[in-house]
């Protein structure tokens, strides 16, 4: 069994890299309509030399999985703004494709909560559906459109889940098609249990991301034997290795919250059951150290007996 590790959108390790520098309506408002054009390209390419950074970086350290930052363009999906934010920097968004590509590189992007198809506003889904049109359009200029995934979760209960989960298939039909090909669902750590989520991709034909802090802060009925081998085959479809989302508890009393590292006590049982399926995975680490909690968590585990460090940040169990 092979697991390849990877982290989320920050290198913390490099110096003044954010991939995410930010520009907020308010202050975007008290400019003028020239100041406004060169703030917003000024970040984004901020935003993208950042990207390309982290992608040489993980490169230079063998590290396979990345999740690229969602807020790389700024206020791109404002209403008030929906600025052309790719083809003033489309050599810049090719090069970083051009390198994933060349290394082999799996990556992700992953909207924000407010990424809603489950609500009874209607104006929630329409803004769910241009959020992952955006995230589709960064794929698109990057050219990893057939390779890449964009993970959201369910949503909220609103007081009925049986309701809520027919509204969310309902609302998913806004949701053009080639876009719906490259979501991925993940299950969460206070509603939509595994199960639930499981029940839910495997009817939309959609892969599912489990999360293991989720899992054990909202159990389902399935045990992790049956329940991860019928969560691997949803990623049949479009031919990519089942992904995980690893974290562990920052303390007891706030359990649900992510430690700065990932504790390797906390996901043995993890994988314990992955070695008897047999399965190679990904482990997508959302410790707060990111990438230093990768390197760590790789290094902690090629102490086990009978586990072989065969990459900066891959891992064989015998």
């Amino acid at each position: 069994m092979i697991i390849r590790f990877g982290y989320v959108s920050t290198a913390i390790s490099l110096w003044e890299a954010s991939p995410s520098r930010t520009l907020t309506f308010t202050r975007y408002s008290k400019m003028t309509e020239d100041e406004r054009m060169d703030k917003l390209k000024s970040l984004t390419y901020q935003n993208l030399l950042s990207t390309e950074r982290m992608v040489h970086y993980n490169i230079a350290h063998e590290i396979a999985l990345y999740r690229f930052s969602s807020s790389i363009a700024p206020l791109a999906t404002h209403p008030e703004v929906l600025w052309d934010f790719v083809s003033p920097f489309a050599d810049k968004w090719q090069e970083i494709g051009r390198l994933v590509k060349a290394k082999g590189l799996r990556t992700s992007f992953h909207p924000n909560q407010f990424t809603l198809f489950t609500s009874p506003r209607p104006e929630v889904s329409d803004n769910a559906v241009i959020d992952m049109e955006y995230h589709y359009r960064m794929l698109e200029a990057m050219g990893l459109e057939n390779e890449g995934v964009i993970n959201i979760h369910i949503g909220g209960a609103y007081g009925n889940k049986e309701e809520t989960i027919v509204r969310f298939h309902e609302n998913l039909r806004k949701l053009p098609l080639h876009i719906k090909n490259r979501m991925t669902l993940e299950n969460d750590d206070k509603t939509y249990n595994g199960d639930e989520t499981l029940s839910v991709c495997q009817k939309e034909d959609v892969p599912l991301v489990f999360d293991y802090h989720h899992h054990m802060a909202n159990l389902g009925t399935m045990a992790l034997e049956e329940l991860l081998p019928a969560g691997f085959a949803t990623w049949d479809r479009i031919g990519i290795r089942p992904k995980i989302h690893i974290s562990s508890p920052k303390s007891e009393k706030m359990y649900r919250a992510h430690a700065d590292h990932v504790d390797p006590e906390f996901i043995k049982p993890l994988i314990s059951v992955l070695r008897g399926i047999g399965q190679d995975v990904d482990f997508m680490i959302e410790a707060k150290r990111k990438d230093q909690a990768a390197l760590a968590l790789v290094e902690d585990l090629s102490k086990i007996r009978g586990v072989k460090r065969i990459g900066g940040a891959t891992l064989e169990w015998k």
